[in-house]
């Protein structure tokens, strides 16, 4: 069976055909007034909703890629920003770290000038124990840089404890709010001598232990100070500890009890002063000063030989121990 063939238009043909349609088309236009009309309404309802579809098209696309560039500088300002949020951040906290030391070391120095009298180290805190509170914790000065046992420590308000072992390098510090700890104070306005103890459940109150107090003359009130005593076996006199918080009249109506105010946060402590004079030698000194008699005096008559001359006086006794076999510092 033949296959039949398929009736094809030469090209030149169709060429010729869309010739003469463009020129007759040109003529027509350019003879009449045809285009000015009727084309200009069939170019209005096929030509410009497509220019307009084409228009819409164009400015959806420009507007991507101009919404592409802005995100893409956004992410870089972005990370740039980031970067520069973490750096001022470092920054900050660094400012905020050395303004907190500032303000300790000035506490120090302040501390240090009103115990000018007294030679002073000071030391970091490196470690404590557990817990909230700083009652038992190490600094790193010790038998090498002259810190022995029962030297006082202070720190930005007052007393802080006493050191209870040394290493080369590195001391362990016992502070008063440990429970071991019985400090024999007295308030600073009328040297009414009194015990302040340690009591770490009470330090979660803010507060310790004000013992024995003999108030006779009911002169004692809230925010008196209490400072180490002279009668003080290891303390040196006059360290500031705290203020008094409330006292009450104890079953025996001849002492008062109570609880005090440390002057010392405990809950914040990273450099402290370890005092280098002992309280035993700083008390032998001045009692070999008050001992010791002028060679030569201007009105004073010669001693017959033989004459023993008056002590100027005997100093501080060194506290006993309580009688329930308590050691007080």
């Amino acid at each position: 069976m033949r296959r039949r063939e398929r009736f094809t238009i030469p090209g030149k043909y169709i060429l010729f055909v869309l010739t003469v349609l463009c020129v007759g088309a040109m003529s027509l236009s350019f003879l009449t007034d045809f285009d000015g009309g009727a084309l200009n309404v069939i170019s209005g309802y096929v030509l410009v909703p497509v220019q307009r579809g084409i228009n819409s098209a164009g400015g959806w696309l420009r507007s991507r890629v101009e919404n592409l560039e802005d995100l893409a500088a956004v992410k870089s300002e972005n990370a740039l920003l980031k970067e520069q949020i973490a750096d001022l951040t470092l920054e900050n906290n660094s400012l905020l770290q050395e303004r907190y030391e500032l303000e300790e070391l000035r506490k120090l120095y302040e501390l240090d000038s009103e115990y000018r009298s007294l030679d002073k180290i000071a030391a970091n805190v490196i470690g404590k124990d557990t817990g909230n509170w700083f009652h038992m914790f190490i600094i790193d000065k010790g038998a090498e840089d002259g810190v022995r046992v029962d030297m006082n420590v202070i720190a930005g308000g007052g007393l802080v404890g006493i050191v209870t072992k040394t290493g080369p390098d590195w001391a362990q510090v016992r502070s008063i709010i440990d429970d071991m700890s019985n400090v024999s104070a007295m308030i600073l306005k009328n040297s009414d001598l009194c015990y302040v103890r340690g009591d770490l459940q009470m330090m979660t109150e803010g507060t310790m232990q004000l013992n024995e107090l003999r108030d006779q003359n009911d002169e004692v009130e809230q925010g008196d100070k209490v400072v180490t005593s002279h009668v003080s076996a290891n303390f040196h006199k006059g360290i500031l500890i705290g203020y008094v918080n409330e006292v009450t009249m104890d079953a025996n109506n001849m002492t008062k009890s109570g609880s005090l105010t440390p002057a010392v946060d405990f809950g914040h402590l990273s450099t402290v002063l370890v005092i280098t004079d002992l309280k035993q030698q700083v008390d032998t000194e001045q009692t070999a000063e008050e001992e010791t008699v002028p060679e030569h005096s201007v009105d004073a008559e010669p001693r017959e030989s033989g004459d023993d001359a008056d002590g100027a006086g005997d100093g501080d006794a060194e506290a006993e121990p309580d009688e329930g076999g308590e050691q007080t510092e």
